[in-house]
C-alpha cells in the first residue's frame, strides 16, 4: 500500500499582511527567514513518510505557476486548481476521489501548507503509527498537538484516554474556547490543539463524504469521469463552485464514530499572527526579532521586524511593535492590537 500527501495550499494569511496578500499568501513566503518557504518546509516534513511522485496540492487557480515554482517536482497534474475557494472539505474530496481513481488502496494524509513543526523526530514518528493505524481500515486518525498555553484561537480535540505517542480514540472535537474553557482544557490533560492534519484509507474518507456530506460527492460523480482527461478543467469550473463551503471538520470528523487521535510536544505552529511569528525568529538581548539584511534597532525592545526586501530599516524608540514591509506596503502596529490587522490592512 502506498501513502500520499495531500497539500492544503488555498489561504491567504490575511492577519500577516503586508507580507502574506493574496496575490503571494504566506504559504509561499519563508515567513521566519530560513531560505524554505512554509510549503517547501511542509514538503521536507513529509519526505521521510511519501515519494516525491505521491504529493498533491491543491491550491487557487492563481496559485498554480507559484506552486510550481516552489515544487519543480511536482507533477502538473498533482497540482489540483480550484476554482472557487469551498473550504476543506470539497478540497479533500476532489483530492481523494482522483487519487482513488488510479490507487484505490492508498492511504492519504492530509495537512494545511502554511505551519511550522520544530520536532520533526516526534512529528515524522506520529504521522508513521497514524498511517499503520489507518491503513486498511475504516479508522481516521488526526494529530493532536500538546497545547502549551490556555489557546483561544484554536479548536480542540478531546481524546478519551491521555497516551501521548499513541493512537487513542477521540471523544469529542471542541470549537476555539473562551479564555477560561481553554484553561480548563489545559489543566485536564486530555485536549490537544487540532493541527488539521487528517489520515486515512482513500476509500474511508470517500465512504465518509458520501455518507455524511452526500451533497459534495454528488458533484464530485459529476466531476469524475472528466478526471485525467482534457476536459477536467472545463467541467470543475462547471460544477466545482456549487459543493457546499464546509470545513472537514463539520462535514465528516464530527459525525464519524470511528476517529482517533495521536497526540504529542511537536513544536508546531499555525504561524497565523504576527505575534507567533516572533515567537520563532530569534530574539536579540531587549527581546527583538528580526528578518531583514539591515536592520538597526535603537532603544527597541520586545519588537518583530520584517523587511527581507528592504535596503535598509531603522527604527528608534518601540516597544512591543510590529513592523514590516513588503512590496512598498508598510506596517506599524502595536503587537496588542495585532487581531486588528485584517481590518486596518482592507482595500
Amino acid at each position: 500500500m502506498s501513502t500520499h500527501v495531500v497539500i492544503m495550499a488555498g489561504g491567504v494569511g490575511s492577519r500577516l499582511w503586508p507580507i502574506s496578500t493574496p496575490s503571494t499568501p504566506k504559504q509561499f513566503i519563508d515567513v521566519l527567514g530560513v531560505g524554505r518557504s512554509m510549503i517547501q518546509l511542509t514538503v521536507e516534513r513529509f519526505r521521510p513518510v511519501c515519494k516525491d511522485e505521491n504529493f498533491w496540492v491543491v491550491t487557487g487557480e492563481r496559485y498554480v505557476s507559484m506552486t510550481r515554482e516552489q515544487l519543480p517536482f511536482m507533477k502538473d497534474d498533482h497540482i489540483l486548481a480550484e476554482p472557487a475557494a469551498r473550504n476543506t472539505a470539497p478540497c479533500i474530496a476532489y483530492a481523494c476521489r482522483k487519487i482513488a481513481l488510479k490507487d484505490p488502496d492508498a492511504t492519504v494524509v492530509v495537512t494545511p501548507a502554511d505551519a511550522l513543526v520544530l520536532n520533526t523526530g516526534t512529528f515524522t514518528n506520529a504521522i508513521s503509527k497514524a498511517i499503520e493505524s489507518a491503513e486498511g481500515s475504516s479508522r481516521i486518525v488526526t494529530v493532536g498537538i500538546r497545547p502549551t498555553r490556555p489557546e483561544t484561537g484554536y479548536g480542540y480535540i478531546c481524546s478519551e484516554s491521555v497516551e501521548e505517542g499513541k493512537v487513542v480514540k477521540v471523544r469529542q472535537f471542541k470549537e476555539k474556547p473562551t479564555l477560561s474553557v481553554a484553561k480548563e482544557y489545559l489543566d485536564a490533560g486530555n485536549y490537544f490543539w487540532n493541527a488539521g492534519i487528517f489520515v486515512w484509507a482513500v476509500k474511508t474518507v470517500n465512504d465518509a463524504l458520501r455518507r455524511y456530506a452526500p451533497s459534495i460527492s454528488e458533484v464530485m460523480d459529476r466531476i469524475e469521469p472528466s478526471m485525467y482527461t482534457e476536459k477536467e478543467r472545463e467541467v470543475l469550473k462547471e460544477h466545482f463552485p456549487s459543493c457546499e463551503k464546509i470545513s472537514i471538520d463539520y462535514a465528516v470528523m464530527e459525525k464519524s464514530p470511528d476517529i482517533y487521535v495521536i497526540s504529542g510536544d511537536m513544536g508546531w505552529s499555525d504561524l497565523g499572527t504576527w505575534g507567533s511569528v516572533k515567537g520563532h525568529i530569534e530574539a536579540d538581548d531587549n527581546g527583538n526579532s528580526v528578518v531583514g539584511e539591515d536592520v538597526r534597532l535603537h532603544g527597541c525592545s520586545g519588537c518583530v521586524v520584517h523587511a527581507a526586501d528592504a535596503k535598509r530599516v531603522v527604527v528608534e524608540g518601540l516597544s512591543d511593535y510590529i513592523v514590516s514591509l513588503k512590496d512598498g506596503n508598510l506596517l506599524v502596529c502595536s503587537l496588542a492590537d495585532e487581531q486588528s490587522i485584517r481590518e486596518y490592512s482592507q482595500d
